[in-house]
This record gives structure tokens, C-alpha cells and sequence, in this order.
């Protein structure tokens, strides 16, 4: 038996295969863009090709994300917030809050001891302190994406970026640039201040687990985080497909909880 999760995001689409046990068999990620049919199909697709099994042997796909309702080929649909709650409950199966950094919003969801959503919140007001956000800065220095984590660390100064608009942000760095600060300390106060939307969004109690591609590529975001709080993060296995495996789940309990 083979469940299908795939999480379409507004920067990547995810798809994850699960079997039986619950154990992930493959996966694939591949950027959104503007066809999300296609980016859902390539992603599908490219994941079956990679557990060597074909589409006749999958017996349930189910989609979630921003994009859920245009992924003709699902069988079910399931909220991002519902499919991040179970994702995270599998691995961490007791009162948890989840923080999962999306590219265009963030979401701070709390599960009680049965893994039910005891209530969440996101913020869709602006890009700041999203994947976007750190992409477009990276885009505006002139710096790989993959890049970022790297310099990050070799930070020597802790730089406070003081505005919460993605705009003023860039006018900010660029005044940084005019009083010599480094790239490094620049990268690191970008990171620090998607942090610091995290935690002015929402208070951050009982045992925190974050997910999203941003936190599988950049762990200086960890680290600055668990800093800025004073306790420890928990992060589970692929952070990224947190939501595709969560969708899958939902398929493999035959649409329930």
C-alpha cells in the first residue's frame, strides 16, 4: 500500500510517498512557479520514478498547501495547518508547538497530547521573516541562496535590522553597506530578524519543533532562535516535506485523523 502526500507551496511544491508503515519511500521537491499543475505533476511524478513504482500502485493522493484545490489527480484535500500538525505529531506525539516557515507566510500551530489542534496562527500581512524575504535579500546582495547559512556563521557581530517591511529592510542593508558593515554580520541580521517576527508573532510555549525549507537549509536560523528564547528547538527528520508527509498520513488513516 502506497499513499501519495504532495504540498504545494508558494515557492516549492513537495511530494512524498509513503508506504504502510508510515515510512517515506521517495520524494521530490520542485519550485512552484506559475503552473502549479504542472509543478504538481513534475513533483508526482519524479517521485514515483525515484521509488521505482508506478501510478496504478498508489493508493491514495492527498494534496494540502495554497495550491491543493488545482492538483486534478488528488483524492482528498487536507489544510496546510492540519497536514503540518499530523506531520510533526508522528515524530514528536505528545503537546508540541510548531513553527513552520513557509515562503510566503509563517505559521505558529499548538497540538495538544493527542496530536488535535488546540489553535494556530499566521501571519499573511507582509513577506518579512518568510523564505520570500530571505531570497529577495539575497537577490538584492548579489549572493547565492545556498550561500546564506554558510556566511551567516562566520558572523563576528550581532546586526539589528530594525524594520519590518522587506522594502525598508533592503534600504536598511544598504545603509549597512555605506557604514562598512560586513556581509556576513549583514546575513546574520537578516536571519536574526526573521527570528524575531517569528517570536513577536505568537508566544512560544511548551516544546518547540520548526519546519520548512528554510530551517533544512539554514540551522544558523536554529541556532539564533533557540538564542532569542532561551530553550532548546526540536527538528524532525526533513523538516521541508513536513506538510507532503503530513498529507500522506491523513491518506494512509483513510482520511482521518
Amino acid at each position: 500500500m502506497f499513499i501519495a502526500g504532495i504540498d504545494v507551496g508558494a515557492s516549492y511544491t513537495k511530494a512524498v510517498l509513503i508506504d504502510s508503515g508510515k515510512k517515506i519511500i521517495a520524494s521530490h521537491v520542485h519550485k512552484s512557479g506559475s503552473d502549479i499543475a504542472n509543478s504538481s505533476n513534475v513533483a508526482y511524478t519524479e517521485s514515483l520514478r525515484n521509488a521505482g513504482i508506478d501510478k496504478k500502485e498508489i493508493n491514495s493522493v492527498v494534496a494540502t498547501g495554497f495550491g491543493r484545490y488545482n492538483i486534478a489527480f488528488a483524492n482528498r484535500t487536507i489544510t496546510e495547518i492540519s497536514a503540518h500538525g499530523l506531520g510533526v505529531y508522528h515524530y514528536f506525539p505528545h503537546s508540541v508547538t510548531v513553527v513552520d516557515i513557509g515562503g510566503q507566510d509563517n505559521k505558529i500551530i499548538r497540538l495538544d497530547e493527542k496530536g488535535n489542534i488546540a489553535n494556530f496562527k499566521m501571519n499573511r500581512k507582509c513577506a518579512a521573516g518568510t523564505g520570500a524575504f530571505i531570497e529577495d535579500i539575497a537577490y538584492k546582495m548579489d549572493l547565492p541562496l545556498s550561500e546564506l547559512n554558510t556566511l551567516a556563521k562566520k558572523a563576528t557581530e550581532d546586526l539589528v535590522l530594525g524594520s519590518y517591511c522587506t522594502v525598508f529592510t533592503a534600504t536598511e542593508i544598504l545603509t549597512k553597506i555605506r557604514e562598512g558593515k560586513s556581509k556576513e554580520n549583514i546575513i546574520r541580521g537578516v536571519f536574526s530578524s526573521v527570528a524575531k517576527r517569528i517570536v513577536e508573532l505568537d508566544p512560544l510555549e511548551n516544546e518547540l519543533v520548526m519546519t520548512g525549507g528554510v530551517v533544512a537549509y539554514n540551522d544558523i536560523l536554529i541556532e539564533i532562535m533557540e538564542k532569542m528564547i532561551g530553550k532548546k528547538i526540536s527538528i524532525p527528520p526533513n523538516p521541508q516535506l513536513i506538510g507532503a508527509f503530513g498529507a500522506a498520513l491523513f491518506g494512509l488513516n483513510g482520511g482521518n485523523k
